[in-house]
C-alpha cells in the first residue's frame, strides 16, 4: 500500500478544563487563556492516517510578535518546567489522535501568542496555524515571580472582580463600591491592546515583547498608559463638562470600553481612585495581585526634601507661598512581585500610583516602590521611593507669618500618613496597613516662638453640608495670670488639598488665672 502523509484535521482546545485547571475561567469567550509556568492539553486529531512515531515528528511553534520559538513533541517524561516543550499523553502511539500536554516557562512573556505545528513525514512537510492563546502571569506558580502563597489573597488580589474604595477621613471612612470588572467581554483583549499602545511597543516592539515576561517592567508600562497619555485623562478643576465627572464612575469595564471604542484616545474625565482603580483592573487581568489602597493626610513633595512646607497668618488663614500641599485622602495601588533587581529582601508588596502628580524617568509613572523600603526610609532605592516616602512619613513645617516675618514655626513627623488602608480579605471592612508603611518610633512634634507666644491649631472637619459644632479648651500652664487672643478661621478644603477663601472666622479674648483653663463652644 501507498503511504500517506499525515496530515492534521482539527485541535481541541479543551477550554473547559485547561481554563479551570488554570483558573482563568471566564476571562475570554475568543482564546484560551492559560497562565505560564503551567501546562496545557490539546487533542490534535489527524486525517486519513495515524500517527507513527517511526514515521512522523511533530514541532511545534509559538510566537509572539516577533519572538518566536520552537519545541519538539517528544514522549519524554522529562520536559523541562522552565522551557518552551510538548509531550505525548497518548499510550496508543499509532493513533488518529493524540493528547498532548504543552509546557511554557514561568518567566515567558505575557501576551497573545500564535501557536503552529510543523508535521515532517519521510519527505513531506506540512504547517498548520492552530490558533492564538493568551499567556498570563501565574500567582498560583511557586517558580513565577508574582506566587502568591495564601489561597485566600489569591481570591481577593487576582480573582475578585469587585471591590470596596476607601475615602473620607480617618475617623470616618466613606466606602465605596467599585466593579473591578476583569470579567466583562473584552476587557482581557483591551488590557493587551494597552500594552500595544505603549510608547515602549511603538519604539520597539520585540524589545518590548521580550520585557513582558518582568512584572517590575510591565507595571511600570501599565501605570504610565493609565494616565493621561493613556486610558484616563485626569480634571481636578470641578469642571468636567467635557466628559464624565470621576464622582460618577462605578466601575472600571466601562471607561476600558470607552478607551477601546474611541480609537485609544484619552476618557473624560479620572481621579486618583478612577486611575487606581482601573490599573487594578488591568493588572489582575494580567495574572499580577493587586489591592487599591487609600493613604489619608497624603502628602505632596514637590521638591524631594520629604518635608512639606505651610505657611500661615495670624489669623490662621492658609497663605500660598509653598506648592507643596497634603490631601485629605489619596489613593493608589500595591502589587505583588519580587523585586531581584534591588534585592530579595524587597520583594511583596509594592506602591504603584498611575495619578499623574511627578515625572519618574521622563514619565508620569509611580513605582513599582516596595513598601518595606518606604517603612526603612531606603530612599537611595528605585522606583521613586523618596516620592512615596514622603506621602506618607513627611515632615510638616508650619510657619506662621507677620509682616513677612515668621513669628511661628513647628514641625511635626504624625500629621501625614495618619491611616493607610485597603479592602480586607474576604470582608467589606477596611485593613489597616498602616504599620507596613511607617516606624513607629516617630520625631515628635517641635515648636518655636520666635516673636510672641502665637500657636496655630488644626482641625479637620469632614461633613459638609451639615451644621458643625465644636469646643477649645485653652490652658494656662503657668503661675501667672494670661490674657490671650483667640482667633476661630474656617476654610474649606477639598479632598486634593485646594483650599477655598475664608468663610467664617470668629475672635476672643480670654483672660485666664494661674493654672486654669477655660472652655469656647462654637456653632
Amino acid at each position: 500500500s501507498v503511504n500517506t502523509d499525515l496530515k492534521l484535521k482539527c485541535v481541541s482546545w479543551q477550554l473547559s478544563e485547561n481554563q479551570k485547571d488554570h483558573e482563568s475561567e471566564g476571562l475570554s469567550s475568543k482564546h484560551l487563556v492559560v497562565r505560564r509556568g503551567r501546562p496545557f492539553k490539546i487533542t490534535l486529531f489527524f486525517k486519513d492516517e495515524p500517527f507513527s512515531p517511526l514515521m512522523d515528528s511533530l514541532v511545534f511553534s509559538a510566537q509572539l510578535g516577533e519572538l518566536y520559538v520552537q519545541f519538539p513533541l517528544t514522549f519524554s517524561r522529562h520536559v523541562s518546567a522552565f522551557k518552551w516543550g510538548g509531550q505525548i499523553l497518548s499510550e496508543n502511539s499509532w493513533s488518529q489522535s493524540l493528547r498532548v500536554l504543552i509546557f511554557t516557562p514561568p518567566n515567558a512573556p505575557l501576551g497573545l501568542y500564535n501557536l503552529q505545528l510543523h508535521i515532517k513525514s519521510q519527505a513531506q512537510q506540512h504547517s498548520y496555524a492552530l490558533g492564538n492563546l493568551i499567556l498570563l502571569f501565574n500567582p498560583w506558580c511557586s517558580t513565577d515571580e508574582v506566587h502568591l502563597s495564601h489561597a485566600d489573597q489569591r481570591e481577593e488580589y487576582v480573582k475578585n472582580d469587585s471591590g470596596i474604595l476607601f475615602m473620607g477621613t480617618p475617623d470616618n471612612l466613606l466606602p465605596r463600591t467599585w466593579e473591578f470588572g476583569q470579567y466583562e467581554e473584552g476587557i482581557l483583549e483591551t488590557c493587551l491592546k494597552i500594552l500595544d499602545m505603549s510608547p515602549q511597543h511603538s519604539k520597539n516592539s520585540q524589545k518590548d515583547n521580550l520585557c513582558r515576561s518582568n512584572a517590575v517592567y510591565l507595571s511600570r508600562v501599565v501605570c504610565a498608559m493609565v494616565n493621561d497619555r493613556g486610558v484616563l485623562k485626569g480634571n481636578w478643576s470641578g469642571d468636567f463638562s467635557r466628559g464624565v465627572s470621576p464622582s460618577q464612575w462605578t466601575g472600571s469595564a466601562d471607561i476600558l470600553k470607552c478607551w477601546e471604542r474611541s480609537q485609544c484616545r484619552p476618557v473624560l474625565y479620572g481621579q486618583c481612585w478612577v486611575f487606581a482603580a482601573v490599573m487594578c483592573t488591568v493588572m489582575r487581568a494580567l495574572g499580577i495581585p493587586s489591592r487599591v489602597v487609600t493613604n489619608f493626610n497624603s502628602a505632596h513633595d514637590t521638591n524631594a526634601n520629604l518635608i512639606i512646607e505651610e505657611f500661615y497668618s495670624e489669623t490662621g488663614e492658609k497663605l500660598q507661598l509653598s506648592k507643596e500641599s497634603i490631601w485629605n485622602y489619596h489613593v493608589w495601588l500595591e502589587c505583588w512581585m519580587s523585586r531581584p533587581d534591588i534585592g530579595s529582601e524587597f520583594s511583596g508588596w509594592q506602591v504603584l500610583d498611575p495619578t499623574p502628580q511627578e515625572k519618574s524617568g521622563g514619565i508620569f509613572c509611580c513605582g513599582p516602590c516596595p513598601v518595606k523600603a518606604i517603612r526603612e526610609k531606603r530612599v537611595d532605592l528605585f522606583y521613586d521611593v523618596p516620592f512615596v516616602y514622603a506621602e506618607v512619613n513627611a515632615s510638616v513645617y508650619t510657619a506662621i507669618v507677620k509682616n513677612n516675618q515668621v513669628v511661628h514655626q513647628s514641625l511635626d513627623a504624625n500629621r501625614v500618613g495618619s491611616l493607610v488602608c485597603t479592602k480586607g480579605v474576604n470582608s467589606y471592612l477596611a485593613q489597616d496597613l498602616t504599620a507596613y508603611y511607617k516606624n513607629p518610633h516617630k520625631t515628635p512634634r517641635r515648636n518655636s516662638s520666635l516673636h510672641g507666644k502665637t500657636e496655630i491649631i488644626f482641625v479637620q472637619l469632614p461633613v459638609a453640608g451639615q451644621s458643625i459644632s465644636f469646643s477649645v479648651t485653652v490652658v494656662n500652664n503657668c503661675g501667672t495670670s494670661r490674657r490671650l487672643k483667640e482667633h476661630i478661621n474656617a476654610q474649606m478644603k477639598e479632598y486634593s488639598h485646594n483650599l477655598l477663601e475664608t468663610f467664617w472666622e470668629a475672635s476672643n479674648m480670654i483672660k485666664l488665672g494661674p493654672y486654669e483653663g477655660k472652655c469656647a463652644t462654637f456653632i
